[in-house]
């Protein structure tokens, strides 16, 4: 029977092993932690169809002295990590001239389309019922201004065909009195879910995974070599292991595994930030963008969770939790009398592309080392299809999307 390994227990990871144990491979899921206990495990927990924007938009170059001056903007770089990232930002900017834009929101919108039947697929209609809930994604903004700059934003969303309704301020506090009354405009995205437990989601995938006989293997690769004769052997911190076939879904950490397999990408890390209130008050009925904070609060199992913001300060830089200071204001801002006894705090790596698009494919002229990777913060989103669309390829099926967007070597 032949073997794969899949390196990464996060959304992506856990949902790849899954599906390729069933599609009859023998399968070893490997992580330096515990599954869902890395990026996973701090996202707002969104199952969005329509997240068809990508981050650099047009106007960037602009704004990119703002984005070097403000330590604790809604999309901040660090200063001191510039010399490194210079390399990345210039291919960022690029991604945002409009017509490239426009492309980028249409390869979005080819897996966004499959997000929701891929979860079905893999949990199975009783666990996705348990864990996803209806009811769209709100944006609310308090200002005409940025309600004003955030719809060209919502146009790109109504040209892929996103379902969505504006909103008046009286339809706002009809439909989420838990508002304060300074909000104005609302934009209501309708056919997303959220789920209410990124953690527990993964865990599903992983228990399936398991019951279904795949191995769990929890130890950290170091490295991948090339051996003689096109071996491959990853070293880990308990030993080696010669790999069969090998599918890379290790988040920030892809880039160095790539590089071992002869492959260059330029992949970065946002840095992600959440506040979790155990026993906020009174709970919205969904998620809620801030249109003015660029943040999202997502009613959750765990109570309010508070997450968003963009930092590019690489994987050592500690982390900044001044920016968690400024998410629980702008929230307290957005819900009048909410309580924060009990808050936790955690800021997470996103691994992110230049253009927003992740990397979904064979290694460049390789047949036996495989890609799923560099989802930014859509990593939970598209992990249920980023796994089938990798068990295609590996089973040696057409794919069920065009995946020349999300080619390794498209740079």
């Amino acid at each position: 029977m032949r073997h794969v390994t899949v390196i990464g227990a996060g959304a992506v990871g856990a949902s790849t092993a899954l599906a390729l144990r069933r599609e009859g491979y023998a399968v070893t899921l490997i992580d330096r932690g515990e599954p869902g206990m890395g990026t996973s495990f701090g996202n707002a927990g969104v199952l969005s169809v329509a997240s068809c924007v990508p981050v650099a938009t047009p106007g960037l170059l602009w704004r990119v002295p703002e984005l070097l001056a403000d330590p604790l903007g809604p999309l901040h770089i660090d200063w001191r990590y510039l010399p490194r990232f210079a390399p990345w930002l210039v291919r960022f900017v690029l991604a945002s001239r409009p017509a490239r834009v426009e492309r980028i929101s249409q390869a979005l919108m080819s897996l966004m389309v499959q997000i929701l039947p891929a979860y079905r697929e893999l949990l199975g209609s009783d666990a996705f019922q348990d864990l996803a809930r209806p009811g769209g994604v709100l944006y609310a903004y308090q200002s005409d201004r940025s309600f004003a700059g955030a719809m060209p934003s919502h146009e790109l969303r109504r040209r892929r065909g996103v379902a969505l309704s504006v909103l008046d301020q009286s339809e706002l506090r009809q439909m989420e009195p838990t508002l304060a009354p300074s909000f104005r405009h609302g934009v209501l995205m309708h056919d997303s879910y959220h789920t209410v437990n990124p953690l527990r989601l993964v865990q599903t995938l992983t228990r399936h995974f398991l019951e279904e006989g795949g191995e769990l293997v929890q130890d950290a690769v170091q490295r991948i070599e090339r051996a003689d004769k096109g071996r491959l052997i990853a070293v880990t911190d308990h030993g080696r292991r010669e790999l069969d076939t090998v599918v890379i879904c290790a988040g920030a950490w892809s880039k160095r595994l790539a590089r071992d397999c002869g492959v260059r990408v330029p992949l970065d890390t946002e840095r992600g930030y959440h506040v979790m209130l155990p026993r906020p008050g009174a709970l919205p009925q969904r998620p809620i963008g801030s249109g003015d904070h660029e943040f999202i609060a997502t009613p959750m199992e765990q109570g309010l969770r508070l997450a968003g913001t963009v930092e590019f300060a690489g994987l050592d830089a500690p982390p900044n939790m001044q920016r968690d200071a400024v998410l629980l204001k702008a929230a307290k801002e957005m819900f009048p009398g909410l309580n924060d006894d009990g808050m936790t705090t955690w800021m997470g790596f996103r691994p992110s592309m230049p253009d927003s698009l992740p990397v979904i494919g064979p290694a460049p002229g390789q047949d036996r080392v495989f890609f799923g990777f560099g989802h930014g913060h859509l990593g939970l989103t598209f992990g249920a299809i980023t796994g089938l669309l990798l068990a295609d390829l590996v089973a040696g099926r057409p794919s069920r999307v065009d995946l020349a967007p999300f080619r390794a070597d498209r740079f």
